[in-house]
């Protein structure tokens, strides 16, 4: 911390955070607890083409670290764990994305412009993987493009994958030499102004793009609820867990929200500061679909994130402590981000299975009691 006369004061060596973060005064600590959560993970891969290919599945007990300083999270966390067994986690996709624009002389320049960059693609990608120009990043595959034209503006999703790390630095440079030295280059019209990112993705803020499309690890998690482990651990009914769910929806879809669940970001932001992620992109990549039906005599419960803007290589990842919480999980390092991308769906559902079981309680009594219980100042 600073001193009164402005020096420096920490017994705490900064050296190792010093590329982290600019002016570094200090490092503030978070207390961080763990959860026990027994997974079914798949094993995963790229094709050629970029697609999600699943390679084996198995089955191992997780325990998942949480930096937060939320009364009951962790607790309540492992209350769902316990209630849901094993959680099956899949990815289905994978994909990040920069919004660039393209403001053209008029509207009939931005379709055909539209029209053309669709019809480059192949050569777009060609160009990239040939340059030599230093800021390129060879990591950062270009994978597909959408457009969509308003007016005199052509907006350009450029969709790339950037292997083990989330990868916006990478996929930046790339769609900067894109703007620049091909667009506006060889246009058949050339635009009369390029943005580098024009805001119709949504980087780090909820928005239906990122939600629908993705940016990110696309991930799916389930459990099956027993109708025993419902009453006995979290001491709801199936019956009013699916009242709950159908009350949930219909409040979301009153409301506009960019997501359908209870409070997946505790257990995103929890995991994404012990591992050392980017909190921004808590905003992006907590937006989730909750969905819990009947099934036998309990409950089937599944939590799908668009994009999980998750990394095991670059940025926060290489720090201590970060580097250490995800060796714990098997997560540090190339190879690993498929596997990490599961495991904080995993633990995102347990969290949505325990906070929606305190809820259907009647009156929401559980909710409130663990609330007034663990809430610090009166």
């Amino acid at each position: 911390m600073m001193g009164v006369n402005g020096s420096l004061v920490t017994s705490v060596d900064l050296a190792p955070f010093a590329s982290a973060a600019e002016s570094l005064v200090g490092v503030a600590v978070i207390p961080v607890s763990a959860v026990p959560i027994e997974i079914e993970l798949g094993g995963y891969e790229l094709d050629d083409e970029g697609a999600v290919v699943e390679t084996g599945r198995g089955t191992e007990t997780v325990h998942v670290p949480l930096a937060h300083t939320e009364g009951s999270l962790t607790a309540s966390m492992t209350r769902g764990s316990l209630a849901a067994g094993t959680v099956r986690t899949y990815v289905l996709h994978d994909r990040i994305t920069r919004a660039s624009c393209f403001v053209c002389a008029n509207a009939a320049e931005a379709i055909a412009l539209s029209r053309w960059i669709q019809a480059e693609l192949g050569a777009m990608r060609a160009w990239l993987e040939a340059s030599d120009d230093p800021t390129r990043s060879t990591r950062a595959k270009l994978r597909g493009v959408k457009t969509h034209v308003v007016g005199p503006m052509c907006h350009v999703l450029w969709q790339w994958t950037t292997g083990d790390a989330v990868g916006p630095n990478m996929m930046t440079r790339n769609s900067y030499l894109l703007n620049m030295g091909y667009v506006m280059q060889r246009a058949p019209a050339k635009p009369v102004h390029a943005v580098l990112e024009a805001n119709m993705g949504g980087d780090k803020k909820p928005s239906h793009e990122y939600f629908q499309q993705g940016h990110g690890k696309t991930v799916i998690a389930e459990a099956f609820l027993s109708g025993e482990q419902i009453r006995r651990v979290l001491r709801t009914t199936p019956e009013d867990l699916e009242a709950l769910s159908w009350v949930g929806t219909h409040g979301a879809v009153a409301s506009g929200m960019q997501s359908v669940a209870f409070t997946p970001a505790s257990a995103i932001a929890a995991v994404f500061a012990a591992t050392g992620q980017d909190l921004g992109m808590v905003g992006t990549s907590s937006m989730a679909h909750g969905t819990g039906y009947r099934a036998g005599d309990g409950l089937a419960a599944s939590i799908r994130f668009g994009g999980l803007e998750v990394g095991t290589v670059g940025g926060g990842t290489t720090l201590p402590s970060a580097r250490d919480w995800l060796e714990s999980i098997g997560c540090a390092g190339p190879g690993k981000v498929y596997r990490f991308a599961q495991i904080v769906a995993a633990a995102a559902l347990c969290l949505e299975i325990s906070a929606s079981a305190a809820m259907a309680t009647a009156g929401s009594e559980n909710f409130f009691q663990a609330h007034h219980e663990r809430g610090g100042i009166r």
